[in-house]
C-alpha cells in the first residue's frame, strides 16, 4: 500500500498554528467591529436541502458550483455554497418573535466546486452579515459604514480601497426600458456586464452584438457605450436619471458623506450576480495594483424571506472573506508581527520535573500562559524549541530554585537574566 498523501483536498487549505493566528486574528477583529455596531451571532448547519439554492441562489451556483449528494434517508442535500438562503430561512422560522431590526453575522466555511486561483478556495471562510427588518437607505448605509470600518479597523486609509455602488431596480429600469431586452436578454447582459473586466474588450462585444441577435442593432450597442463610459450619475443619459431607483442612490451617498464614507462611488456597470439582489448593491475593491481586485460586497435582498411560506421582510447584508481580506492586509503591510502563544516556557534542570509542573499551575492560575517542556532533552535543545515557537522567555526549575524560591527568568532574544522570586515573576508578566 502506497503512503498516503499529506496535500489537503484540492482547493482547500490546512491552518498551521502560524495560519489559525492570522485567522483568528482576522476573526477578532471582524467580531469586534460588528457587535460594536449591535450585531448578534448566529449559527446554521453545514447542510442544507439543495432546493433553497435552486429557488434564488441562480443556476451556475446551485447546478455546477455546489457540492450535492444523496444522504442515507434519500434527501438531496448540499454543502452550504453561501449563507444567505439558510439565514432567510433561519428568520423566516421565527418570523413573528425577531425583534426588528434584526441584527444578525455569523463568521463561517463553506464550499464551492470551482476552479482554485489566487483569493478564491473551493473551501472558504467568511464574515455573514445580516439587517432585517428596515427599508430604506439608512439600513444599506449602516451596511456600506460598517463594511468601510472593517478595513478601517486593520489599519487601512481611504485611499486602499473603494466601494462600488450600484442599485439592482435602476439595472432592471436599464435593462427593460433603456435598452428594450427581454428577460432572457436582461439576464444574459447582467452576466455579461458583471464579467466585463475579465474578458478582452472583442470577446466582450463579440457576446453583446450576440445578446442583441444582429449585428446592425448600432442604436443599442451604442446605448451600452454611453453607459460603459458614464463616470458618475450626472454622466447617465436622461431617461435613466429620472428613474425612480436614481433618487434611491442619491439618498444613499447622501448618508455615506453624513456617515464619513468619502470612498464610495457609483458604478453602472457593477451587477452582483446573484439572483436574490433587488435594490442597492456595492463592492468594496483594493485599489492596489498588485491586487487589483474585487474583496467583498453585498445588497439588498427583499424577497427571500417570503420564499419560505412566510411573509416577506427587507435585508440588506455583505460578506467578507477570509482569503481575500488576508490578500488585502499582506499587500498593503497590515498584518502584525506573529506574536506566541505562549508568555514563558519552564525547563526543569534534574530531577524536578514535579516542582516545575506545580510551578506552571501556579503562573496559570495567575492568568498566564506557561509551557512546560516535558521531553528531558539537553538543555540548549529545550531552550531552541522555545525560541522557535517565538516563546520571549525560558524560567529555569533546579532543586537549588525549587529550594530558595528563585528562579533564573531568561529574555530568549536578549540573553538577559533576572534572579526573581515566584511573587516577582508574576508582577513582571502582569506589567507586560
Amino acid at each position: 500500500m502506497s503512503a498516503l498523501s499529506t496535500q489537503a483536498y484540492k482547493g482547500t487549505r490546512d491552518y498551521y498554528p502560524e495560519d489559525k493566528a492570522i485567522q483568528n486574528y482576522i476573526f477578532n477583529t471582524w467580531r469586534t467591529v460588528v457587535e460594536q455596531f449591535g450585531y448578534q451571532e448566529y449559527g446554521t448547519p453545514l447542510l442544507e436541502p439543495l432546493d433553497i439554492y435552486e429557488a434564488k441562489s441562480g443556476q451556475e451556483l446551485a447546478d455546477e458550483q455546489t457540492y450535492v449528494f444523496t444522504d442515507r434517508g434519500g434527501r438531496t442535500v448540499a454543502i452550504r455554497p453561501e449563507m444567505t438562503p439558510s439565514i432567510s430561512r433561519l428568520v423566516a422560522g421565527r418570523r413573528q418573535e425577531l425583534a426588528y431590526p434584526a441584527r444578525l453575522f455569523s463568521i463561517a466555511n463553506f464550499m464551492r466546486y470551482e476552479r482554485p486561483q489566487r483569493g478564491r478556495e473551493r473551501e472558504f471562510w467568511q464574515l455573514n452579515v445580516d439587517l432585517f427588518g428596515a427599508e430604506g437607505a439608512a439600513a444599506e448605509a449602516e451596511m456600506i459604514s460598517m463594511a468601510a470600518e472593517l478595513l478601517h479597523r486593520f489599519g487601512a486609509t481611504d485611499d486602499m480601497f473603494t466601494i462600488k455602488v450600484n442599485n439592482r431596480k435602476l439595472i432592471n429600469f436599464m435593462m427593460a426600458q433603456y435598452l428594450g431586452l427581454d428577460t432572457v436578454q436582461a439576464s444574459t447582459m447582467i452576466k455579461l456586464l458583471d464579467r466585463k473586466n475579465k474578458l478582452p474588450e472583442e470577446v466582450f462585444y463579440e457576446q453583446l452584438d450576440a445578446i442583441f441577435a444582429d449585428d446592425v442593432d448600432r442604436t443599442r450597442r451604442d446605448k451600452v457605450d454611453a453607459l460603459l463610459h458614464a463616470r458618475s450619475m450626472a454622466d447617465l443619459p436622461p431617461e435613466i436619471l429620472e428613474s425612480s431607483a436614481t433618487t434611491e442612490i442619491r439618498e444613499l451617498f447622501t448618508l455615506l458623506e453624513h456617515l464619513g464614507v468619502h470612498n464610495a462611488v457609483f458604478d453602472i456597470t457593477l451587477m452582483r450576480g446573484l439572483d436574490y439582489y433587488t435594490g442597492t448593491v456595492f463592492e468594496v475593491f483594493d485599489t492596489d495594483p498588485e491586487n487589483n481586485r474585487s474583496l467583498f460586497g453585498g445588497g439588498r435582498y427583499d424577497g427571500l424571506v417570503g420564499l419560505f411560506g412566510v411573509e416577506s421582510i427587507s435585508a440588506v447584508g455583505m460578506a467578507p472573506g477570509l482569503t481575500t481580506t488576508e490578500l488585502f492586509l499582506t499587500t498593503h503591510q497590515l498584518l502584525p508581527k506573529t506574536t506566541s502563544h505562549i508568555d514563558l516556557a519552564l525547563i526543569a534542570i534534574g530531577e524536578t520535573m514535579n516542582s516545575a509542573m506545580v510551578v506552571a499551575s501556579r503562573l496559570r492560575s495567575a492568568g498566564f500562559r506557561v509551557a512546560v517542556d516535558v521531553t528531558d532533552r539537553k538543555l540548549d535543545k529545550q531552550i531552541k524549541a522555545a525560541a522557535k515557537l517565538n516563546v520571549p522567555f525560558v524560567m529555569f526549575v533546579g532543586e537549588t530554585e525549587v529550594h530558595d524560591n528563585v528562579y533564573t527568568l531568561k529574555d530568549i532574544v536578549t540573553g538577559e537574566e533576572k534572579k526573581l522570586g515566584l511573587d516577582e515573576v508574576v508582577h513582571f508578566f502582569a506589567e507586560r
